[in-house]
C-alpha cells in the first residue's frame, strides 16, 4: 500500500509541475536530449547531439544511468521544467516521465530508439487489448519516430501506439560509423594498441539479451553455457569478449548476480562496462547472440553470426517476435555448447539469407542516416 501511495504522489507531482511550467512559453530553439537508460551520451542521441548547431539551438542534456537510479527532488523539478519548455525532446528509450506529461501544442517528442530492426515485441504490441491498461506507464506522447527500414514501420507504429505516417525510415544515425572507413581504421588501431594481447587471435563477442518479462526481472541462465569447455577448446586461437545486457550487468555490479572469470585468464574479457557496442563490433570476428538487436548493427559489417538459442520456443511464447525467427536468421542456430563451438570454428555465411534480411530490416541504413534524421526532425 505504501509503494502504491508513493506512485500516486509521484504521478500527481509530475502532472502538477508539468501544468505549472506551462505558464512559460515554449522555447522554439530549445532541444532536450533525454535518457533514463545511460549516464554517458551515446548511440542515436549522441549523433543528433553532435549534429545540432549550438549557435542556432539551446541544447540541454539530461541523462540517468538506469531505472534503479533515483533523481533528487531538485532534479525532478529541473527535469519537468526542461520537458515542459523544450520545443524538441529527443529520446532513445521508454521514459516514464514523458508518458505522464501533457504534450504541448507544436512540441515535438521524437523517439530515436536504441535498437535497430524489429525483433522482440515491445510496448503496445505486448498488450492484451481486452484488458484495461494504464496509459501513463505505456509509450505515449511521441510525435515522430525513426526506423531502419520502410517495411518495419508498422512494428514501431504498433509498439509506440502511433500513426504509421509519423514513423519514418531514416535509418539509425549510430550505424553511420560503419560506413566511415577512416573511423573504422582508427578504432581498430586504438583497440589493438590498448589490447596488444588480442593480436594474432580471432575475437568472439558473446552478447546475449536478458530473459524475463521486463528489465526489473532481467536474468540469464548462466548454466546453459559451459565456459570451461569453451576455454579448453578455443583458448589457443580465440579471445572471448563478453558483453552482458545493461540490465544484467547492473545486477552483477550490485552483487545480485555472481560471475567469476578469474580461471579463464587471457581468454575471457568482460566489456560490459562499455555502454555502446558499435566499436566492439568493429573488431569482432564472430558474434554469438540470441534475440538481441545487435544482429542488425552487426549485419552491416558482413561478418559471421551464430545464434545461441537454447530456449527458442519458450522465448517466443513469453516475449513474442514480430516475425518468425527464421526470418531473422542469417547464421547458424545452436542449442548447446558443443554445437556452439563447432559453429564458431566453421563461421559460415549465407549470402541469400543476408540479402533477404537487408531488404526487410536494414535497407535505410546507408551511411547518411544522421543527415536524414536531422532533416526529418528539424526542417519544417
Amino acid at each position: 500500500m505504501k509503494s502504491k501511495t508513493k506512485r500516486k504522489i509521484k504521478f500527481h507531482l509530475v502532472r502538477g509541475l508539468n501544468f505549472f511550467f506551462m505558464i512559460i512559453p515554449l522555447k522554439k530553439n530549445k532541444v532536450l536530449f533525454l535518457s533514463d537508460q545511460r549516464d554517458v551520451l551515446g548511440g542515436n542521441l549522441k549523433c543528433l547531439y553532435d549534429s545540432v548547431d549550438s549557435k542556432k539551438y539551446n541544447k540541454v542534456l539530461i541523462l540517468k544511468a538506469n531505472n534503479l537510479t533515483k533523481r533528487s527532488k531538485k532534479d525532478v523539478i529541473k527535469l519537468l521544467y526542461h520537458i515542459t519548455t523544450s520545443k524538441y525532446i529527443l529520446l532513445d528509450d521508454w521514459n516514464k516521465t514523458i508518458c505522464m506529461i501533457t504534450r504541448r501544442k507544436k512540441q515535438e517528442i521524437v523517439q530515436l530508439w536504441h535498437g535497430p530492426g524489429a525483433f522482440k515485441t515491445f510496448g503496445f504490441s505486448r498488450v492484451d487489448r481486452s484488458k484495461k491498461i494504464n496509459k501513463y506507464t505505456m509509450h505515449r506522447n511521441y510525435t515522430k519516430a525513426i526506423v531502419t527500414s520502410d517495411k518495419i514501420r508498422w512494428c514501431y507504429a504498433e509498439g509506440f501506439g502511433m500513426d504509421i505516417e509519423n514513423v519514418h525510415a531514416t535509418g539509425f544515425p549510430r550505424t553511420d560509423c560503419f560506413f566511415d572507413e577512416k573511423y573504422v581504421s582508427n578504432i581498430k588501431k586504438s583497440f589493438y594498441d590498448e589490447y596488444k594481447e588480442f593480436k594474432n587471435k580471432k575475437i568472439i563477442l558473446f552478447a546475449p539479451t536478458y530473459r524475463g518479462v521486463n528489465l526489473a526481472k532481467a536474468t540469464y541462465d548462466f548454466d546453459k553455457i559451459d565456459f570451461d569447455k569453451m576455454y579448453n577448446e578455443l583458448k589457443d586461437d580465440y579471445i572471448l569478449i563478453v558483453k552482458w545486457h545493461p540490465a544484467i550487468y547492473d545486477k552483477i555490479k550490485l552483487g545480485k548476480i555472481k560471475v567469476d572469470y578469474s580461471k579463464y585468464k587471457d581468454f575471457i574479457y568482460d566489456f560490459s562496462d562499455k555502454r555502446d557496442i558499435n566499436d566492439i563490433l568493429l573488431i569482432t570476428d564472430v558474434l554469438i547472440t540470441d534475440y538481441s538487436s545487435v544482429i542488425f548493427d552487426y549485419f552491416l559489417l558482413d561478418k559471421p553470426v551464430i545464434y545461441y538459442t537454447y530456449d527458442l520456443e519458450e522465448y517466443k511464447k513469453e516475449r513474442g517476435l514480430y516475425y518468425p525467427f527464421e526470418d531473422y536468421v542469417y547464421g547458424e542456430i545452436t542449442k548447446n555448447t558443443n554445437e556452439l563451438i563447432k559453429a564458431i570454428k566453421k563461421a559460415k555465411m549465407d549470402e541469400d539469407k543476408r540479402d533477404r534480411f537487408n531488404d526487410l530490416f536494414m535497407e535505410a541504413c546507408d551511411g547518411k542516416s544522421t543527415e536524414k534524421t536531422y532533416d526529418y526532425i528539424f526542417k519544417e
